[in-house]
């Protein structure tokens, strides 16, 4: 099906395809964690997510730049240049770090978790797109090669569990901004923003990021802290 039929909110421009283009020359030799998979196909899953979930094409693009910032060192006036405040300020709400050399780990995820909540709502759907494509792969990696499968994150197996369902918990407080479950054109069921919140509950569930497992975390976390 092309998209003819589509309204016009939800057709692709030439803008789409330059962004597709910069974001694969961006990302050109980098490869997933841990993987030989080309990184590119992250930035392409997190797009598509966002498309078929109700996202406009601002959305859309910033999903295939949303790591531009963190891990290529572009700059915001860069991507406000090429395609708009919108996307600009969409991609750098989505970063957790501007800064070279990376701040610790637990730093960066604190202070992306502090920020989510307050984030405009356009940010969500390409936010939660971003981390429920992380979170499934990681759920089909722990299943297919085990718990050694979180010794490459820098978090640990408790602080990558923490940081997933605190993730989950901030999305699931604000789903009434996701965009709503329609039908578009006819016969096209885009199942808008609670069906990717509900997959990420799913994803969540299955690397055991439970709530108990989150508090204790963050229960050492405080010690840690006090006895420092």
């Amino acid at each position: 099906m092309d998209d003819e039929g589509l309204p016009e909110k939800y057709r692709l421009t030439p803008r789409y395809g330059k962004a597709l283009k910069w974001a694969a020359e961006l990302h050109m030799g980098q490869g997933r964690k841990g993987t030989t998979i080309p990184y590119v196909s992250h930035v392409l899953a997190v797009s598509g997510l966002v498309l078929e979930h109700g996202g406009s094409e601002d959305q859309a693009i910033a999903g295939l730049l949303h790591d531009a910032i963190e891990d290529c060192g572009v700059a915001k006036e860069d991507i406000e240049a090429r395609f708009g405040p919108v996307v600009a300020r969409i991609v750098v709400a989505c970063s957790d770090t501007d800064v070279f050399p990376k701040p610790p780990w637990l730093d960066r995820k604190e202070a992306y978790l502090a920020h989510l909540p307050s984030v405009e709502a356009d940010v969500l759907l390409v936010s939660l797109a971003d981390k429920l494509h992380n979170v499934r792969t990681l759920a089909e990696d722990l299943k297919r090669d085990g718990e050694q499968t979180l010794a490459r994150f820098r978090g640990g197996s408790e602080g990558t569990r923490w940081y997933y369902r605190r993730l989950l918990d901030v999305y699931q407080a604000r789903k009434s901004e996701l965009p709503t479950d329609e039908i578009v054109g006819s016969n096209l069921d885009r199942p808008g923003g609670p069906g990717l919140l509900r997959e990420m509950r799913i994803a969540v569930r299955r690397i055991g990021a439970t709530a108990e497992v989150a508090a204790a975390f963050e229960a050492g976390r405080r010690l840690a802290v006090a006895a420092s």
